[in-house]
């Protein structure tokens, strides 16, 4: 089966709220809410997979230092299997647009639960919730 690397932030607001991407039409898993990130590419660490799809989804800059890992994600879906280390930023510069036409939402790390999510990152949600 083959290895997916996908690194993933949580973004979190001054109120303590943390930044979730609806996934596009045409993209698989469309519709369901995500934490903004995306695959790691060769040769690329995954803070700087991050600060890339960053900026290239969201218009926003970060920086490596600014990117804390809190947990990670492993999870096999039917033709792959997913390993997503996630992390946590607190500090960037501009205002997050979705660029690729998603949606955004701010959301409590309590109403995580009523976004639906791909099946991989439903169990990152107690853990935000425990951190936050």
């Amino acid at each position: 089966m083959k290895l997916v690397l996908v690194a993933a932030v949580a973004l979190v607001d001054a109120d303590g709220r943390v930044l979730l991407a609806q996934r596009p039409e045409g993209k698989s898993m469309a519709g369901l809410w995500e934490f903004p990130g995306g695959k790691v590419e060769p040769g690329e660490t995954p803070e700087a997979a991050l600060m890339r799809e960053l900026k290239e989804e969201l218009g926003i800059d970060t920086w490596a230092s600014c990117l804390a890992p809190l947990t990670f994600a492993s999870h096999s879906y039917e033709d792959f299997h997913l390993l997503m280390p996630l992390f946590i930023c607190r500090k960037w510069q501009g205002q997050p647009h979705g660029h690729e036409g998603q949606a955004l939402a701010w959301v409590r790390a309590n109403d995580l639960r009523s976004y639906p999510m791909p099946p991989a990152d439903l169990p990152l949600i107690p853990i935000l919730r425990d951190w936050l």
